[in-house]
């Protein structure tokens, strides 16, 4: 039993086989806009190959506005993740005490807001 994808263009087939080789797993559940197979992310999220959108799952019951904060909440996760990376290859590469004191307290800040963020994600 496979999947239809005649409807596709060439690019949109390419994108989801590109998602799957870049660790994405294809789900059971489908598009609400276009009803082609939706793809989760390594971080979690899903993902429209065909439309090339970000998808939010609202739970019965379950507010959109609830929904759409955790949805923020990732992305502030992801990008605190990224500048905790940033700040970590500026410590390697310093060699200056001042600024290696300085790169320490954001650092630690990131880190701090990191741990905040997801003490919100499991509340």
């Amino acid at each position: 039993m496979g999947c239809d994808l005649s409807g596709m263009n060439e690019d949109r087939v390419k994108s989801m086989a590109d998602l799957l080789r870049s660790g994405a797993t294809m789900t059971s559940l489908s598009c609400p806009v276009c009803s082609s197979p939706l793809f989760r992310l390594k971080n979690g999220d899903l993902w429209c190959g065909q439309c090339q959108k970000k998808v939010i799952v609202v739970k019965e019951g379950e507010e959109y506005d609830e929904a759409r904060s955790i949805t923020m909440l990732s992305t502030v996760e992801q990008t605190l993740l990224d500048k905790i990376l940033e700040v970590n290859e500026g410590i390697r590469a310093a060699s200056d005490l001042d600024d290696l004191q300085k790169l320490s307290v954001t650092l630690s800040s990131l880190l701090d807001n990191l741990k905040r963020i997801r003490s919100f994600r499991k509340a």
